[in-house]
């Protein structure tokens, strides 16, 4: 028997009309590729957890949605990384304005059976981080006033790491207080809309 958690019919209900259909149609796919899986509201939009770990994510903006994978590293298809490097905020389908943004229903299937094995199996994220990432320390000051945003929260968890670095350095690299608070307030508003740090600098 599926098990739908009334926040996440809130949280479509109140989503753009054009994202609706969308969402509706992602949580049912999921649904029917993972039976057993249970839904939940981690950091204001919906997730799927199988086995007792995130599974899968989707949310929805202003002009398009996003579905991802939390183990979407150890999935066979490398278009899903791909994606999710390619844009801020799309996930690793990459942006979805209508139905037709969305791979095959049966693509979709297998792409959530494939996420929910990992599970089952019990396969853990690689921890194994580059040098680089492993020197990347986000402030506790930087967190708390992102969070405060959940917009802003939701599509900096979605950023590359690089674009995470490029926000981070920025802000902390400022040299007095006022600069610091300046560009962190900055920060809030262009992550919030889905911008890069370099976002100007960007080829239309």
């Amino acid at each position: 028997m599926v098990k739908n958690d009334k926040r996440i019919d809130a949280y479509i209900a109140k989503s753009q009309a054009f994202a609706q259909p969308i969402l509706v149609h992602i949580r049912e796919l999921v649904h029917i590729a993972c039976p057993d899986v249970e839904e939940t509201i981690k950091w204001g939009f919906p997730h799927f957890d199988y086995h007792g770990e995130m599974m899968c994510s989707m949310a929805a903006f202003k002009q398009h949605c996003s579905f991802g994978f939390w183990k979407a590293s150890l999935m066979k298809d490398k278009n899903l990384i791909l994606n999710a490097r390619a844009e801020t905020g799309m996930g690793h389908i990459g942006k979805i304005m209508s139905l037709d943004d969305l791979p095959s229903d049966k693509t979709m299937i297998a792409y959530i059976k494939e996420a929910a094995k990992l599970n089952a199996d019990r396969i853990k994220k690689k921890s194994a981080a580059s040098k680089e990432q492993k020197e990347l320390i986000v402030p506790d000051y930087f967190l708390s006033v992102v969070k405060k945003n959940k917009k802003a929260f939701a599509v900096f968890n979605d950023f590359s790491y690089s674009n995470k670095k490029e926000y981070v350095e920025w802000v902390t690299e400022a040299k007095i207080e006022e600069t610091r608070i300046s560009r962190m307030k900055t920060a809030v508003e262009w992550i919030s809309e889905e911008k890069v740090r370099n976002w100007k600098y960007l080829k239309k």
